[in-house]
């Protein structure tokens, strides 16, 4: 017991120094972090469009899909890259939400009960996970790391007793549930904050981004490292071209510019898949766009 509780401290202070280093960041911008959690009841579950076809779901955060004016999620401009008479997509991300609250608030619930055999699962979190476990405005972080570890909480939001369980473990029951389903699930890397370092994109292989790919690894599903195409893509570019693609006093949020970009990087990340799962369903536009070599 006493072992459990010095882990459960250990924890709980990696989980605030991740927390500490992206509100620090010179590029983390105040802004980013104040954005207010958007409204489910104003964000209805898209339904696809054409029933008998397969379908490509979304899932994720506000860098996937954002309500804000001036701001544009890369997955409201990835159907440009699809052949829509041979496959839906279907974009079931909402702004505020981390692996956890997408599934305690039953929007995930919602999004499993439309997925069918065949179809493709996208997802990507991460972005508003190192945020507090537990506080009265959102109460949406959740543990670092893939392992089995648990905090309990009286949720200060939802009033409710809640276990909350580590990023690894969330993402780990989406993908057994798609799998379930006799879906296919993509495991995404989370996009970049323009966040220079010497000249680089910072990156986040050591937490998110790596956490991704160990579950991907874990549970035999596909990864895209969706963080480092951007950020080579970035760093081609330079600072100046790539400030133009964040919304106005944003870092972490993108114009309709960048979303494109960033939809065009997910394409190359999923072409550069093994077999090549969604090849022949993409648009003219789609097979323009070079696969990434390194994408597993």
């Amino acid at each position: 017991m006493k072992t459990n509780s010095i882990h459960r401290v250990g924890l709980a202070a990696l989980a605030l120094l991740i927390q500490l280093l992206l509100l620090v960041s010179p590029n983390a911008g105040a802004a980013d972090d104040a954005r207010p959690v958007e409204n489910a009841s104003l964000h209805k579950l898209d339904t696809k469009a054409h029933p008998s076809l397969p379908s490509i779901y979304l899932i994720g955060d506000s860098t996937v899909r954002v309500g804000t004016p001036g701001q544009r999620g890369w997955g409201d401009e990835l159907a440009t890259y699809f052949d829509l008479s041979k496959i839906n997509v279907v974009n079931h991300a909402i702004g505020g939400r981390s692996s956890r609250t997408y599934q305690t608030e039953g929007r995930w619930a919602g999004s499993l009960a439309m997925i069918a055999q065949g179809d493709f699962v996208i997802f990507q979190f991460g972005h508003n996970d190192a945020s507090p476990v537990n506080d009265n405005s959102r109460a949406r972080g959740t543990l670092p790391g893939t392992g089995e570890e648990t905090q309990e909480i009286d949720n200060l939001l939802t009033l409710k007793h809640e276990v909350v369980h580590t990023y690894g473990w969330y993402m780990r029951q989406y993908v057994k549930d798609v799998k379930a389903k006799g879906a296919i699930p993509i495991l995404c890397s989370p996009i970049p904050r323009e966040n220079w370092q010497n000249g680089k994109m910072a990156r986040n292989a050591g937490t998110y981004g790596g956490w991704a790919r160990q579950v991907a690894a874990q549970e035999g599903a596909s990864f895209v490292d969706l963080n480092e195409i951007i950020a080579q893509g970035y760093e081609k570019m330079g600072p100046d071209k790539v400030a133009a693609l964040f919304a106005a006093g944003q870092h972490t949020h993108t114009t309709v510019a960048g979303a494109q970009f960033n939809a065009q990087c997910v394409v190359a990340g999923l072409e550069g898949l093994s077999g090549k799962p969604l090849d022949q369903y993409l648009s003219d536009a789609g097979r323009a766009v070079p696969p990434f070599p390194s994408a597993q």
